[in-house]
């Protein structure tokens, strides 16, 4: 049966930029949501020391819960080779990151969708890469998830391999027991694609997911493309509480659970606050106990 873990959507300025959320705090706030797991994010400004792998491990256990789960946004996708090395190198230190925190399962993405870099080069660049990350990984005891992602918190452009095509393709090209997919049933909406298609093409590789929900606060699909050249969300993006948007999660659960899936789903929602987000645990759990018996 899958477990579930929380992510905190709503706190990453003040955990990534700004210090005025602490690890701990966070730690302590979703506690309350009755929930196994933490996703923890490699741009949390705490993380930069070291000791605080170990001590944010001991924090979560000691309420119960572990960090199965850690987000990353390597960026493979840039035409120079030496700066694809040092994403390669800085994948490989979160990688240890993950592994001290007590995970499984470390994000990896194909990269920035510059304007320049071709698609044969785009998918090569990232296919090698993640590959140059699986000895680590192996290593380590981590799985590598790639997920069908829009577009990192701090990005200029959106993600190389967004559309299914090339998400697709980009997962075709590397086999390794040390690889799987995180789905992310929103984010194929925001590609202009069928999120339920996706899953299909991916389910037998799929190993963790992300459960959010989207909604447009204005305008359309169409006019969000417009603004791909900002860094960051489009302010007309939202994510809403899970069940309640633009995702039909029936679909989505009964391909997993025709899968046999029963890895970790980390929740991305509670952008208005933890009601939002408690909610949203409510909804997944009633959810998770009727496709999964």
């Amino acid at each position: 049966m899958p477990k579930l873990a929380a992510f905190p959507k709503a706190f990453m300025d003040p955990l990534c930029l700004t210090g005025e959320m602490k690890i701990a705090e966070w730690i302590e706030l979703a506690a309350t949501l009755g929930v196994p797991g933490l996703e923890f994010y490699s741009g949390f400004l705490e993380l930069k020391d070291r000791a605080a792998w170990g001590e944010s491990r001991r924090i979560a256990e000691g309420q119960g819960m572990t960090i199965p789960m850690l987000c990353c946004s390597p960026d493979f996708t840039h035409p120079d080779a030496a700066f694809r090395q040092r994403q390669i190198e800085q994948q490989v230190g979160w990688i240890e990151m993950c592994a001290e925190l007590g995970g499984s399962y470390c994000r990896v993405l194909s990269g920035q969708r510059r304007p320049e870099v071709s698609r044969d080069d785009g998918l090569r660049y990232a296919a090698d890469s993640i590959m140059a990350c699986t000895p680590a990984a192996a290593e380590r005891g981590v799985t590598l998830i790639i997920e069908n992602h829009y577009k990192d918190n701090y990005w200029e452009y959106p993600e190389f391999a967004q559309s299914m095509t090339d998400f697709c393709d980009l997962v075709a090209m590397i086999d390794s027991p040390h690889f799987g997919v995180n789905y992310d049933p929103s984010n194929a909406l925001l590609a202009g694609d069928d999120p339920i298609e996706l899953l299909r093409r991916v389910k037998h590789r799929v190993v963790t997911m992300h459960a959010s929900d989207r909604y447009l606060a204005e305008g359309t699909l169409e006019d969000l493309r417009r603004e791909e050249g900002a860094v960051g969300y489009a302010k007309r993006l939202r994510h809403g509480v899970i069940g309640k948007g633009m995702i039909n999660y029936d679909g989505v659960f009964s391909e997993l659970s025709g899968v046999g899936f029963d890895g970790w789903i980390s929740i991305e929602d509670g952008v208005d606050g933890m009601p939002q987000l408690h909610e949203s645990v409510a909804f997944l759990q009633r959810k998770i106990g009727e496709y999964w018996r």
